[in-house]
């Protein structure tokens, strides 16, 4: 295995580093505090590519991997920007994985351009307030009618529903009772979300303010065919396709928030002076510190394991979910401690090391909890009985 630095990355980290400097600490924090989405950021990310970096060169995107993604993903969380800025880009990058595999040409072609270019605004509506994590239990309803589908149902924590023209929605086009197996018989549809037929609600929440997450109403909200993604019936495989993904990316978040609350515990341990000497010198003080960099560079690992295994086309299932468990764990670890080396300041929000730590910990239960990454790890990687 080959550690040294592959200059393309390199460069963009760079580039990605570079252009997230225009968008401090203050940029964020008012962002967060007045609950307002980062219109600029997100149309400097794309004027620059980036959020089309995944996209296939012919619809307009980069053409490029997870591997770069994760790195983009990286750097803008690493940046200051934390989860409100990754969240503001992300669902464009991994969201629309299900299109781009299993999109017929005539979708990809229509909307796939305007993703990558920043254009367009997606949604990502999979989550229930009666189903949670058991997917296969949604009852949000999709009713064939001639050329379009009748949507009928509720989804909640669909980020970023208040920006976005369109939703990557599934449905059921057949109730549960009536199906084979449990996760037949629904279906993804590329949704409208900006219409009468449409609730939006946020809800409100203890972190990454400047992102809404909400719940969503659909009330008879037609949806043409043309814009289904891929096979009646088939959503729940395609949603799988996406999900290694998914977890990769948030891992590298998870990664950057770490990194730069870190960053910020280490330079105020060494100006903050306390008896007399700084207080770093400390080994209370130090060592935690210093575990919280063994454990981000452990989780880093495991991350580009699992994006290199997910662009290769091999099996990353278990890379995927060990490196979303480990970063999530050692991204809230050193956010943690860099609140605790703050002492009192760290409850300041001046200091931001508190909007790290509220906004990390979402890591540790979603896309998916910790608990139900080992439940994936003790049975499809050790063989053990399911639990659930």
């Amino acid at each position: 295995m080959d550690f040294n630095p592959v200059e393309d990355s390199e460069a963009i980290r760079l580039a990605v580093r570079q252009l997230c400097a225009d968008f401090d600490d203050a940029y964020w924090r008012s962002c967060d505090e007045e609950h307002r989405f980062p219109y600029e950021f997100y149309e400097a990310m794309a004027t620059n590519g980036w959020i089309g970096i995944a996209i296939p060169e012919q619809y307009g995107g980069g053409g490029r991997g997870i591997t770069e993604a994760s790195i983009v993903l990286e750097e803008v969380a690493a940046s200051g920007a934390a989860m409100n800025g990754a969240t503001a880009i992300h669902l464009s990058i991994f969201g629309m994985n299900p299109v781009i595999k299993h999109g017929s040409e005539e979708l990809k072609a229509r909307y796939l351009p305007r993703v990558a270019t920043g254009d367009l605004h997606v949604a990502f509506g999979v989550t229930e307030p009666d189903a949670g994590t058991d997917t296969t239990s949604i009852v949000t309803r999709a009713v064939r009618d001639g050329d379009r589908y009748v949507v009928r149902g509720q989804k909640v924590w669909t980020s970023k529903a208040l920006e976005s023209e369109k939703v990557l929605l599934l449905v059921r086009t057949t109730p549960l009772e009536r199906c084979e197996r449990r996760t037949d018989g629904m279906t993804l549809l590329l949704a409208d979300l900006q219409r009468p037929e449409v609730d939006i609600r946020p809800i409100p929440k203890a972190g990454r303010n400047a992102v809404a997450s909400c719940e969503v109403r659909y009330d008879d909200l037609p949806v043409d065919v043309a814009d289904r993604v891929g096979e009646e019936g088939q959503g729940f495989r395609y949603l799988l396709d996406g999900l290694n993904a998914e977890r990769i990316l948030i891992a590298a978040e998870a990664l950057g928030v770490g990194r730069v609350a870190l960053g910020k515990a280490v330079a105020y341990a060494k100006s903050r002076v306390v008896f007399g000497r700084p207080i770093g010198q400390n080994q209370g003080i130090a060592f935690p510190l210093a575990e919280a960099h063994a454990r981000l560079h452990a989780a880093e690992l495991a991350i580009r394991e699992a994006s290199w295994r997910h662009d290769a086309g091999l099996p990353c299932g278990e890379q995927a979910n060990l490196a979303k468990w480990l970063a999530a764990d050692a991204g809230w670890q050193a956010a943690d401690q860099a609140v605790q080396t703050h002492g009192g300041f760290g409850y300041a929000s001046e200091y931001d090391v508190g909007r790290y730590w509220r906004e990390v910990r979402v890591m540790r239960i979603a896309p998916i909890s910790q608990e139900m990454v080992m439940n994936y790890v003790a049975e499809h990687v050790l063989g053990l009985p399911r639990s659930y």
